[in-house]
């Protein structure tokens, strides 16, 4: 025997036997393994199933970089096109239509319009309904017209009706007739000025008619036909029956009784 031979039988007399030694595998192996590889699948399909909702909503809500939908985010604020439903309420500061479109705010009810100041109190209301719009305080405006073929109706069912301006108010028809008419008094006052009847005729209808005293001078006993527009005192206009002389007197029925 050589010693090469010597040293390598020495060698593996030395070494501990392996036999009985208890081997542990590493890894999943079994059930759990089965239920890694089932939760892994779970969890792919979940991740595909939510890109492609993500794709399917910003596609049918048209997100863009500019908003979404109708909507659109500019430097000057949101532009909103077509046909648009609020749910709650909006607060925004200027409402502006497209060039040369109406604005148009339809509701299956009132449309209300509210103004309120810093405190949060009402300073201003507007209601569009079947009647017509109705103004909770003053309303300042450059021009009210109506629709056409249309009549334009001013009206305060429970109060007075306004109209101030520093520079004077103008009502005018220039094709048709203008009328005022009241159920009690109608006040024409100039505090500083004159009221200036400028028309080729002007009637006074429905005036009454005085009588004569026994010294007045007695009309003819023909058919009155020209009678003298009279002032009373207190400033009522009353007619009576035209004579040689004025048959005016601020003793009249007309004037006692008024």
């Amino acid at each position: 025997m050589t010693r090469e031979q010597y040293i390598l039988a020495t060698q593996q007399n030395n070494l501990p036997r392996a036999e009985n030694a208890q081997l542990y595998p590493v890894g999943i192996y079994g059930w759990r393994k089965r239920c890694l590889y089932f939760f892994v699948l779970l969890l792919l399909v979940t991740m595909i199933v939510n890109l492609a909702m993500t794709i399917w909503i910003l596609k049918v809500m048209n997100f863009t970089v500019d908003g979404m939908g109708n909507l659109r985010v500019t430097k000057k604020g949101i532009r909103l096109e077509g046909i648009s439903e609020f749910l709650l309420p909006l607060y925004v500061k200027e409402i502006h239509s497209r060039k040369d479109s109406p604005l148009v705010l339809q509701s299956d009810r009132n449309v209300t319009v509210n103004a309120r100041n810093h405190m949060g109190q009402l300073t201003g209301q507007l209601t569009v309904g079947t009647e017509g719009a109705v103004f909770g305080h003053s309303v300042e405006t450059p021009h009210i017209r109506a629709e056409p073929s249309q009549d334009l109706r001013l009206e305060s069912p429970t109060r007075s009706l306004i109209m101030e301006a520093p520079r004077g108010v103008q009502v005018s028809a220039a094709a048709g007739d203008f009328k005022a008419a009241c159920r009690k008094e109608l006040h024409l006052q100039s505090t500083e000025g004159e009221i200036f009847l400028n028309a080729d005729q002007i009637r006074l209808g429905n005036l009454p008619t005085g009588s004569f005293s026994s010294s007045s001078p007695s009309p003819s006993n023909s058919r009155q036909t020209v009678y003298e527009l009279c002032v009373c005192p207190n400033g009522k206009l009353y007619l009576s029956p035209a004579g040689l002389g004025s048959t005016c007197q601020s003793s009249s029925n007309i004037c006692l009784w008024s």
